[in-house]
């Protein structure tokens, strides 16, 4: 896909993966939604550029009103053709059954659900119907293009990580079926597996947990570095033959059991 002068929609994009998404989309010609549930993070990295070059929208993933709200913007900045569902989180671990056999919260289950898999179906759905399905098709033959934003977690989810590791899994696991289902529309749809990527968050860590976890990643045996996953997400929308993929990005990092 020619990227220049189109619009994405960034989730998430206040901060970590998400703002080094929107920095390196904007570097290779694209106008971008900032969009996240904190407005002020949204506000701050859209600030970094000229007016009419990003826009900032404070919003709940699973929120209709603030999904409508995101297209709306992008829309007033010109044709809305990717889509970048960062979005997510944990709200707490746990194992399914913890010490003094007590159970895992279902609430904290539900909720990261929540703010994972559902916020992403749910960008997806309404983005490509409100959005992508208007488009002119282009050579060929796409009108738009879904990157969401999955974990290794998703795939060796480690003990403890229970909920967080369904969410990312169901994230993973719609990347195929939701491909099929929008192949009709001209939309492809990919997702990034993430390792251990070096947001701000990250490199915070103490030395000695740092050490902990890059002991396993085999080369560059180092943290991922944000612009690399923002250089997938490039990737993956230029490439018109690349669809329905889960892409790990890991420096062939394996989770362990604990």
């Amino acid at each position: 896909m020619d990227l220049n002068g189109r619009v994405a929609i960034v989730t998430g994009g206040g901060g970590g993966l998400g703002a080094a998404t929107v920095r390196h989309l904007i570097g290779v010609g694209m106008k971008v939604v900032v969009v996240d549930k904190f407005g002020d993070a949204a506000e701050a990295v859209a600030k970094e550029f000229d007016e009419g070059v990003a826009a900032a929208v404070a919003g709940d993933t699973t929120d209709d009103d603030d999904v409508a709200a995101a297209i709306a913007a992008g829309k007033a900045l010109g044709t809305v053709s990717l889509l970048v569902n960062v979005a997510g989180g944990a709200t707490g671990g746990g194992r399914t059954v913890g010490r003094g056999n007590v159970p895992h919260d279902k609430d904290v289950f539900v909720t990261t659900l929540a703010m994972n898999a559902i916020g992403t179906f749910n960008f997806s759905r309404l983005v490509a119907a409100g959005a992508f399905a208007g488009n002119e098709p282009d050579e060929y033959g796409q009108r738009g293009v879904i990157v969401n934003v999955g974990s290794l977690a998703g795939l060796e989810g480690q003990t403890g990580q229970i909920a967080y590791g369904s969410a990312k899994a169901a994230i993973l696991g719609m990347t195929l079926p939701m491909a099929r289902d929008l192949a009709v529309l001209g939309v492809r749809v990919c997702a990034i597996a993430p390792g251990t990527m070096g947001t701000p968050k990250m490199e915070s860590v103490r030395p000695e947990m740092l050490a902990a976890l890059t002991k396993d990643i085999v080369f560059p045996k180092r943290l991922g570095r944000p612009e690399e996953f923002a250089l997938l997400v490039e990737s993956i929308a230029r490439n018109p033959y690349l669809n329905g993929e889960n892409i790990r990005l890991d420096g062939a990092l394996r989770f362990s059991a604990k």
